[in-house]
C-alpha cells in the first residue's frame, strides 16, 4: 500500500512557517494578537484594544499599534520558510485607536530581491478606517529555514500532474 503524496505548495509552506513561529511568539500572544490569514508574502493579524493598552489619554499606546504591525510584517516576510528579521521600519500613526477597537494589520510584500525585502502593513480599525501605515525592511538569513524539512524561498506552483 502506497502512502498518499502530499503536494507541498507555497500556501502550505506559509502555514507551516506561521505555526512554527506562533509556537514561540510570546509577545504576540501576550497582547492577544491573532494570525487570521497567511499566504506567500502576506499576513493579516488582529488585536483588540484592551484597558491595559491605553495611555494617559485613554488611547491605544502607539507602541502597541507598532507591535501589531511589526508582527504582521514578521509573519509575511517569514512565509517563504526562510528566517527573516527586521532591518528597520517606519510607522505613521494617522488616527487614534480606542478601548474595544479591533485592529487589523494587513502585510503585503512590496519587493523581495536577494536577501532584502520591503513590506507594507496597513493597520485599520473595525470600521475599515486607517489607523497606521507601516513600512518594514527585511533581511533574510542565508540557509536558515523556519521549519526544517520544507522547501525554502519562493516556490513556483507546479502545473503538471505527472
Amino acid at each position: 500500500m502506497r502512502s498518499p503524496v502530499i503536494a507541498i505548495t507555497p500556501q502550505l509552506v506559509a502555514e507551516a512557517a506561521r505555526d512554527e513561529m506562533w509556537a514561540d511568539d510570546r509577545a504576540s500572544r501576550l497582547l492577544g494578537i491573532k494570525v487570521v490569514e497567511i499566504g506567500p508574502g502576506t499576513a493579516t493579524l488582529t488585536m483588540t484594544v484592551r484597558d491595559d493598552m491605553l495611555n494617559g489619554h485613554d488611547l491605544c499606546h502607539g507602541g502597541l499599534i507598532a507591535t501589531l504591525a511589526d508582527s504582521a510584517f514578521a509573519y509575511a516576510c517569514n512565509s517563504y520558510n526562510e528566517v527573516t528579521v527586521a532591518a528597520g521600519f517606519d510607522i505613521n500613526l494617522v488616527a487614534s485607536a480606542r478601548l474595544g477597537d479591533v485592529l487589523a494589520a494587513r502585510g503585503t510584500e512590496l519587493s523581495k530581491a536577494g536577501r532584502t525585502g520591503v513590506y507594507d502593513i496597513e493597520v485599520t480599525n473595525q470600521k475599515g478606517e486607517r489607523v497606521a501605515a507601516f513600512r518594514g525592511r527585511s533581511y533574510t538569513m542565508k540557509g536558515k529555514p523556519v521549519v526544517d524539512g520544507l522547501p525554502m524561498g519562493r516556490m513556483v506552483p507546479r502545473t503538471d500532474t505527472a
